[in-house]
């Protein structure tokens, strides 16, 4: 079992890093440790744990800045952010359970490092884009600062992007600046009942090309209904397509009207108003049809128009399942945790719908360490995360091979 180092300052964290390097000791990199099941399975014999740098140390709503220590819970955050009706945008998803943790215990430091961003990222943008600064430690225990405390930042590198997405491979953070946004007035969701998967993505295409400025557009297919806490979803008996609205109250309710008409040919529409709308989505973007079970879980990006038929490639294997959000764009499966855990299906199905990314979420640890779970990259890109990796931790200790990818 790794021993855990839990420094109290980011001073200490320099500190930490600084003799793994001249020791040459592997760190593991966790903020509250709820998402190691994430990535290549990373055995290390030491694990630096930032969750003792916690707490919100600049909060300007006017500005619509928040910094905050990188190990702060991310409910914290919204917490503080509700009381002032503001948001993250990118609607930071709690994958806790689905990964065998606890619910509502990710860190902010945690959700930016792996760039996870819920139903609203094609209407707001990805965790990155909310990404305005952070102070870090690289691999030699070099302390830098990217980015800073506006929106608008346009001095050298954009560093904040380089390490969304780096799952702590290439720098530890201990403080991060965050946009925040206003939260909207009222949320409402259309949904239309019955409709198969190409009409479902088809339904969704439709609102989403329109200018009711749609928010969150997801197909949930009949055996994954009943899963649902939303009273109306689980006892529906079918697939359901939902489109959501947000806003001031009047436009939302002139913009339902106008999407239930818009959609009135795909079949028959409902409502659900604010609270079961914000269950429901936390619902899709938390991965919730598939967190309280066995099955390997892969999530796969494609381009929205083939959707259906990549969901329809993967369901090939036996006792697998889908739902799509995004648009179509963003598919979640489910697949049984054995063999290659539907690898090779999966991504022969990205390949043949003209290309994509498809991810191993979970799977049980010796599985996930005999497979590969991110999207093999081509030769020049792999060459250029190799580069960077060099270039920030030069004797490998931070995460290693977490996000290993191969061309």
């Amino acid at each position: 079992m790794s021993t855990a180092l839990r420094p109290n300052t980011a001073i200490e964290v320099g500190e930490i890093i600084a003799w793994a390097a001249a020791e040459d000791t592997p760190l593991s990199i966790v903020g509250r440790g709820t998402k190691t099941g994430l990535g290549n399975v990373a055995h290390t014999e030491h694990t630096l744990d930032l969750a003792h740098l916690s707490g919100i140390t600049l909060y300007e709503p006017e500005e619509l800045i928040l910094q905050a220590k990188a190990g702060t819970p991310i409910a914290e955050i919204e917490a503080v952010l509700t009381e002032k009706n503001q948001m993250l945008a990118f609607e930071p998803p709690d994958l806790g359970p689905l990964l065998g943790t606890a619910p509502n215990a990710g860190s902010i430091g945690g959700v930016l490092a792996c760039n996870l961003s819920g139903p609203r990222r094609f209407k707001a943008g990805a965790a990155r884009d909310h990404f305005l600064g952070a102070s870090a430690y690289s691999g030699r225990s070099e302390l830098f600062k990217a980015g800073g405390r506006v929106v608008k930042n346009v001095t050298g590198y954009d560093l904040c992007k380089i390490l969304a997405g780096s799952y702590g491979t290439l720098a530890v953070m201990t403080d991060v600046t965050v946009k925040v946004l206003p939260a909207p007035d009222k949320v409402r969701t259309v949904l239309i009942s019955g409709l198969d998967d190409d009409g479902g993505l088809h339904a969704m295409t439709q609102g989403l090309l329109s200018a009711l400025e749609i928010s969150g557009a997801a197909h949930i297919p009949a055996t994954l209904t009943p899963r649902s806490g939303v009273d109306y979803v689980s006892q529906s008996g079918v697939a359901l397509t939902a489109l959501r609205i947000e806003g001031p109250a009047g436009s939302v309710e002139d913009r339902c009207t106008a999407l239930r008409k818009l959609l009135s040919a795909y079949g028959e529409t409902e409502e659900l108003h604010s609270r079961n709308s914000t269950v429901f989505w936390k619902e899709v973007g938390n991965v919730y049809s598939f967190a309280h079970e066995s099955r390997a879980v892969w999530r796969i990006s494609v381009a929205p128009q083939a959707g259906a038929r990549a969901g329809a490639l993967i369901r090939t294997v036996p006792n697998a399942e889908c739902y799509y959000d995004w648009g179509g764009g963003l598919l979640w499966a489910a697949v049984p945790p054995e063999g290659d855990v539907g690898a090779s299906a999966i991504r022969n199905a990205v390949a043949q719908v003209g290309g994509g990314h498809a991810t191993l979420i979970r799977a049980p640890e010796d599985l996930r360490g005999e497979t590969t779970v991110y999207q093999p990259q081509e030769s020049g890109i792999a060459a250029l995360n190799a580069r960077l990796k060099s270039a920030f931790d030069p004797k490998g200790i931070l995460n290693p091979g977490r996000f290993a990818v191969s061309a």
